[in-house]
């Protein structure tokens, strides 16, 4: 919403460097933890979490406070290197990691089983909306899933591209070159 805004802080050296500039220390946290304190002086809420597949935090704030706390984290890293990156950045990094972005690999049609996202699910913890349907899905097995891919020639997979395989024709939901491996990489929903 407009009422908050959102940095996130990803990388081996995000925990040394918000704990130089937060009050309490969030190093202790655990993933997908989160704790209310000060980012450079500033109220916010700290969480252990990310998109890049990397360790790190994201900075919950104000949105007039959102350039002051940008700036004192990267002034206070600058001697380790570290420099602001967008969404295109974060993108490649989570795609390398296989983390499925909502509205491009997964949407309300997909299921967290056809997602390879079935650690998530907690059939034990009680009813929920959709119980019965994953039950029924894990029971008889997925029709399709998400799965990682690699380009054998030059080029990029982008969104809404077709992709066969033997077992019939699926669709690429991401692609990108991946600077980590050196060569295109995508994901893409394929029937099994």
């Amino acid at each position: 919403s407009d009422q908050y805004a959102l940095i996130a802080v990803q990388g081996p050296k995000a925990a040394g460097l918000l704990a130089r500039v937060t009050q309490p220390d969030p190093g202790g946290l655990p993933y997908y933890g989160f704790l209310e304190g000060k980012v450079a002086g500033f109220p916010a809420l700290v969480s252990r979490t990310g998109y890049t597949g990397e360790d790190g935090f994201e900075v919950y704030c104000r949105p007039e406070d959102a350039e002051a706390i940008f700036r004192r984290l990267l002034d206070e890293g600058q001697p380790e290197g570290v420099m602001p990156c967008g969404l295109g950045a974060r993108d490649t990094l989570r795609l390398e990691a296989k983390m499925a972005l909502y509205g491009n690999d997964i949407d309300d049609t997909v299921t967290a089983y056809e997602a390879d996202l079935g650690w998530i699910v907690k059939m034990g913890k009680g009813d929920f909306v959709g119980r019965d349907a994953l039950a029924a899905q894990k029971a008889a097995g997925v029709p399709r899933k998400l799965v990682g891919f690699e380009m054998v020639e030059r080029g990029i997979a982008r969104h809404g591209y077709p992709a066969k395989t033997a077992a019939g024709e699926g669709v690429v939901t991401s692609g990108t070159h991946s600077p980590t491996l050196g060569k295109p990489i995508g994901l893409a929903l394929l029937p099994t």
